[in-house]
Protein backbone atom coordinates (compact mmCIF):
# COMPACT_ATOMS: atom_id res chain seq x y z
CA UNK A 1 0.00 0.00 0.00
CA UNK A 2 1.34 3.26 -1.18
CA UNK A 3 0.54 6.88 -0.39
CA UNK A 4 -1.78 8.60 2.13
CA UNK A 5 -4.97 6.69 3.12
CA UNK A 6 -7.79 8.39 4.77
CA UNK A 7 -10.35 7.03 6.51
CA UNK A 8 -13.74 8.45 6.93
CA UNK A 9 -16.75 7.28 8.58
CA UNK A 10 -18.37 4.45 6.49
CA UNK A 11 -15.68 4.16 4.17
CA UNK A 12 -13.90 0.10 3.70
CA UNK A 13 -10.92 -0.04 4.82
CA UNK A 14 -7.97 -2.67 3.00
CA UNK A 15 -6.21 -4.51 5.72
CA UNK A 16 -3.20 -7.01 5.68
CA UNK A 17 -4.57 -10.95 6.23
CA UNK A 18 -4.88 -11.12 10.26
CA UNK A 19 -1.96 -13.07 11.09
CA UNK A 20 -1.16 -14.86 14.90
CA UNK A 21 0.76 -12.11 17.46
CA UNK A 22 3.79 -13.76 18.23
CA UNK A 23 5.69 -12.41 21.40
CA UNK A 24 6.87 -8.95 22.85
CA UNK A 25 7.34 -5.49 20.96
CA UNK A 26 11.59 -5.61 21.34
CA UNK A 27 14.46 -6.17 18.85
CA UNK A 28 17.88 -5.06 18.22
CA UNK A 29 19.10 -2.51 16.85
CA UNK A 30 22.54 -0.36 16.07
CA UNK A 31 23.27 3.17 15.36
CA UNK A 32 26.32 4.26 14.09
CA UNK A 33 28.29 1.12 15.73
CA UNK A 34 25.76 1.91 18.70
CA UNK A 35 24.26 -1.09 19.49
CA UNK A 36 20.51 -0.87 20.37
CA UNK A 37 17.46 -3.61 22.38
CA UNK A 38 14.47 -2.36 20.46
CA UNK A 39 11.09 -2.23 21.77
CA UNK A 40 7.23 1.37 21.13
CA UNK A 41 -0.45 13.43 25.27
CA UNK A 42 -3.40 13.59 26.81
CA UNK A 43 -3.98 16.61 29.24
CA UNK A 44 -7.49 17.56 29.68
CA UNK A 45 -9.50 16.31 26.65
CA UNK A 46 -9.02 16.00 23.27
CA UNK A 47 -11.04 18.71 21.56
CA UNK A 48 -11.41 20.48 18.09
CA UNK A 49 -9.19 22.45 17.23
CA UNK A 50 -9.96 27.13 16.93
CA UNK A 51 -8.55 29.08 15.03
CA UNK A 52 -7.63 32.86 15.42
CA UNK A 53 -10.72 34.08 13.70
CA UNK A 54 -12.78 31.38 15.54
CA UNK A 55 -13.43 28.99 12.88
CA UNK A 56 -13.31 25.17 14.27
CA UNK A 57 -10.87 23.25 12.21
CA UNK A 58 -11.82 19.21 12.13
CA UNK A 59 -9.64 17.08 14.03
CA UNK A 60 -7.18 14.75 12.55
CA UNK A 61 -5.30 11.70 14.01
CA UNK A 62 -2.89 8.79 12.12
CA UNK A 63 -2.19 5.19 12.96
CA UNK A 64 1.29 4.61 12.45
CA UNK A 65 1.22 0.99 12.02
CA UNK A 66 4.85 -0.24 11.62
CA UNK A 67 4.32 -3.38 13.46
CA UNK A 68 1.97 -4.49 10.61
CA UNK A 69 5.35 -5.61 9.47
CA UNK A 70 5.81 -8.67 11.79
CA UNK A 71 2.55 -7.88 14.06
CA UNK A 72 -0.45 -7.04 11.78
CA UNK A 73 -3.75 -6.93 13.78
CA UNK A 74 -6.22 -5.32 11.69
CA UNK A 75 -8.94 -5.76 14.22
CA UNK A 76 -7.32 -3.17 16.42
CA UNK A 77 -6.97 -0.81 13.70
CA UNK A 78 -10.98 -1.46 12.49
CA UNK A 79 -11.48 -0.54 16.10
CA UNK A 80 -9.10 2.46 17.06
CA UNK A 81 -10.09 4.01 13.62
CA UNK A 82 -14.25 3.40 14.67
CA UNK A 83 -13.44 4.83 17.72
CA UNK A 84 -11.36 7.94 16.57
CA UNK A 85 -14.52 8.35 13.89
CA UNK A 86 -16.61 8.57 16.70
CA UNK A 87 -14.75 11.12 17.76
CA UNK A 88 -15.15 13.33 14.94
CA UNK A 89 -11.53 12.98 13.62
CA UNK A 90 -10.70 12.14 10.57
CA UNK A 91 -8.16 9.32 10.16
CA UNK A 92 -4.93 8.31 8.19
CA UNK A 93 -3.42 5.03 8.67
CA UNK A 94 0.16 4.33 7.31
CA UNK A 95 1.36 0.60 6.97
CA UNK A 96 4.73 -0.69 7.68
CA UNK A 97 6.54 -0.16 4.50
CA UNK A 98 4.90 3.61 4.35
CA UNK A 99 6.63 4.28 7.60
CA UNK A 100 10.20 5.64 6.52
CA UNK A 101 12.75 8.28 7.32
CA UNK A 102 11.53 11.22 5.47
CA UNK A 103 7.39 10.10 7.10
CA UNK A 104 9.07 10.31 10.47
CA UNK A 105 11.19 14.00 9.11
CA UNK A 106 7.21 15.37 7.72
CA UNK A 107 5.34 14.07 10.94
CA UNK A 108 5.13 17.52 13.21
CA UNK A 109 3.77 19.41 9.15
CA UNK A 110 1.27 17.32 9.19
CA UNK A 111 -1.01 18.48 11.68
CA UNK A 112 -2.76 15.82 13.70
CA UNK A 113 -4.40 16.31 17.14
CA UNK A 114 -3.77 12.50 18.15
CA UNK A 115 -0.88 10.04 16.84
CA UNK A 116 -0.86 6.46 17.67
CA UNK A 117 2.58 4.61 17.08
CA UNK A 118 1.72 0.86 16.77
CA UNK A 119 5.76 0.66 16.55
CA UNK A 120 8.60 -1.19 17.55
CA UNK A 121 10.88 0.39 19.72
CA UNK A 122 13.26 -0.03 22.83
CA UNK A 123 16.24 1.37 25.02
CA UNK A 124 19.31 2.02 23.39
CA UNK A 125 22.43 0.40 24.28
CA UNK A 126 26.26 1.14 23.38
CA UNK A 127 28.35 -1.53 23.97
CA UNK A 128 25.86 -3.07 26.19
CA UNK A 129 25.16 -0.60 28.46
CA UNK A 130 21.84 1.72 27.98
CA UNK A 131 22.01 4.92 26.62
CA UNK A 132 18.98 6.64 28.29
CA UNK A 133 16.80 6.84 25.69
CA UNK A 134 14.10 4.84 23.38
CA UNK A 135 14.77 4.16 19.28
CA UNK A 136 11.65 3.84 17.15
CA UNK A 137 11.51 1.06 14.44
CA UNK A 138 10.70 2.60 10.70
CA UNK A 139 9.46 0.04 7.78
CA UNK A 140 12.44 1.76 5.38
CA UNK A 141 15.20 -1.25 5.25
CA UNK A 142 19.01 0.01 5.95
CA UNK A 143 20.72 1.25 2.94
CA UNK A 144 24.22 3.24 3.81
CA UNK A 145 23.97 5.18 0.91
CA UNK A 146 20.61 7.22 2.08
CA UNK A 147 20.06 9.21 4.74
CA UNK A 148 24.26 9.10 4.66
CA UNK A 149 24.36 12.38 7.00
CA UNK A 150 22.09 12.25 9.42
CA UNK A 151 23.68 8.50 10.14
CA UNK A 152 26.88 10.43 10.31
CA UNK A 153 25.79 12.56 13.07
CA UNK A 154 24.15 9.58 14.59
CA UNK A 155 20.37 10.68 14.11
CA UNK A 156 19.54 7.73 12.78
CA UNK A 157 20.22 3.80 14.14
CA UNK A 158 19.96 0.48 12.40
CA UNK A 159 17.31 -2.30 13.22
CA UNK A 160 16.80 -5.32 13.13
CA UNK A 161 13.86 -7.69 14.94
CA UNK A 162 16.84 -10.51 16.02
CA UNK A 163 19.99 -11.34 14.63
CA UNK A 164 20.64 -11.98 11.17
CA UNK A 165 17.29 -10.52 10.45
CA UNK A 166 17.13 -7.62 7.99
CA UNK A 167 18.07 -4.25 9.20
CA UNK A 168 16.03 -1.35 9.09
CA UNK A 169 16.49 2.80 10.08
CA UNK A 170 15.75 3.71 13.32
CA UNK A 171 14.74 6.99 14.23
CA UNK A 172 16.54 8.25 17.93
CA UNK A 173 15.73 11.56 20.00
CA UNK A 174 17.94 14.34 18.13
CA UNK A 175 16.11 13.33 15.02
CA UNK A 176 13.10 14.52 16.20
CA UNK A 177 14.49 17.14 17.54
CA UNK A 178 16.41 18.26 14.90
CA UNK A 179 15.48 16.38 11.94
CA UNK A 180 11.99 16.75 12.04
CA UNK A 181 10.50 19.20 10.11
CA UNK A 182 8.09 21.93 11.89
CA UNK A 183 6.14 21.51 15.16
CA UNK A 184 3.72 19.65 17.14
CA UNK A 185 0.73 21.68 18.13
CA UNK A 186 -0.05 20.58 21.30
CA UNK A 187 -0.23 16.51 19.94
CA UNK A 188 -1.15 13.46 22.11
CA UNK A 189 1.13 10.86 21.17
CA UNK A 190 0.62 7.26 22.29
CA UNK A 191 3.96 5.16 21.89
CA UNK A 192 2.61 1.65 21.90
CA UNK A 193 5.86 -0.65 22.01
CA UNK A 194 8.37 -1.49 24.66
CA UNK A 195 10.11 0.95 26.93
CA UNK A 196 8.34 4.14 25.56
CA UNK A 197 8.67 5.85 29.43
CA UNK A 198 11.36 3.53 30.38
CA UNK A 199 13.29 6.68 30.37
CA UNK A 200 11.79 10.39 29.66
CA UNK A 201 14.28 11.16 26.91
CA UNK A 202 12.42 10.30 23.94
CA UNK A 203 9.04 11.67 25.16
CA UNK A 204 11.26 14.88 26.07
CA UNK A 205 12.11 15.69 22.72
CA UNK A 206 8.34 14.81 21.23
CA UNK A 207 7.19 17.51 23.82
CA UNK A 208 10.11 20.01 23.04
CA UNK A 209 8.94 19.44 19.16
CA UNK A 210 5.35 20.98 20.47
CA UNK A 211 4.01 17.52 21.93
CA UNK A 212 1.50 18.08 24.80
CA UNK A 213 2.15 14.53 26.26
CA UNK A 214 3.03 10.99 25.27
CA UNK A 215 2.09 7.93 26.64
CA UNK A 216 3.98 4.86 26.77
CA UNK A 217 4.80 1.96 28.67
CA UNK A 218 7.56 1.64 31.34
CA UNK A 219 9.02 -1.79 29.68
CA UNK A 220 8.48 -4.84 27.59
CA UNK A 221 4.91 -4.94 26.74
CA UNK A 222 3.63 -8.09 24.22
CA UNK A 223 2.20 -6.90 20.88
CA UNK A 224 -1.33 -8.63 22.71
CA UNK A 225 -1.45 -6.93 25.40
CA UNK A 226 -0.35 -3.01 24.01
CA UNK A 227 -3.20 -3.80 21.54
CA UNK A 228 -5.71 -4.25 23.97
CA UNK A 229 -4.61 -1.61 26.14
CA UNK A 230 -4.59 1.08 24.15
CA UNK A 231 -8.23 0.13 22.49
CA UNK A 232 -9.51 0.88 26.31
CA UNK A 233 -7.27 3.96 26.70
CA UNK A 234 -9.24 5.46 23.47
CA UNK A 235 -12.46 4.70 24.46
CA UNK A 236 -11.19 6.90 27.54
CA UNK A 237 -9.60 9.35 26.00
CA UNK A 238 -11.95 10.06 22.98
CA UNK A 239 -15.50 8.36 24.39
CA UNK A 240 -15.22 8.91 28.17
CA UNK A 241 -13.67 12.30 27.65
CA UNK A 242 -10.84 11.57 30.57
CA UNK A 243 -7.79 13.36 31.15
CA UNK A 244 -4.92 11.53 30.16
CA UNK A 245 -4.07 10.43 34.25
CA UNK A 246 -7.75 9.45 34.54
CA UNK A 247 -7.85 7.40 30.94
CA UNK A 248 -4.22 5.16 32.04
CA UNK A 249 -5.95 4.95 35.14
CA UNK A 250 -8.92 3.08 34.50
CA UNK A 251 -7.29 1.17 31.71
CA UNK A 252 -4.90 -0.15 34.22
CA UNK A 253 -7.65 -1.00 36.47
CA UNK A 254 -9.30 -2.85 33.78
CA UNK A 255 -6.41 -4.54 31.76
CA UNK A 256 -4.00 -4.74 34.33
CA UNK A 257 -0.21 -4.76 33.90
CA UNK A 258 1.24 -6.82 31.33
CA UNK A 259 0.88 -10.38 31.95
CA UNK A 260 4.42 -11.44 31.08
CA UNK A 261 6.59 -8.47 31.75
CA UNK A 262 4.53 -6.54 34.69
CA UNK A 263 4.92 -3.61 32.70
CA UNK A 264 2.33 -0.34 33.21
CA UNK A 265 1.11 2.49 31.07
CA UNK A 266 2.79 5.77 32.11
CA UNK A 267 2.47 9.41 30.52
CA UNK A 268 5.46 12.42 30.40
CA UNK A 269 4.85 15.13 31.57
CA UNK A 270 3.28 13.41 34.69
CA UNK A 271 1.70 16.46 36.09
Amino acid sequence: MKGRKRYKAGSRKRRAPAARVLGRLCAPLALAGVAFLAAALVSGFLSCNSSSDGVTSPKAAVIVDQLSLTEPNPAFADTATTLLEQADYAVDYYSGEEVTVDFYRELPARGYDLIILRVHSGLAREEGKPTGYVSLFTGEPFDDKKHYEEGEAKLLGRARYYDGSPEYFSIVPDFIELSMAGRFDDTTIIMMGCDGLTTDRTAEAFVQKGAEVVIGWNGDVSAVHTDRATERLLRHLLLGEYTAREAITRTMAEVGPDPDYDTVLLMYPSF
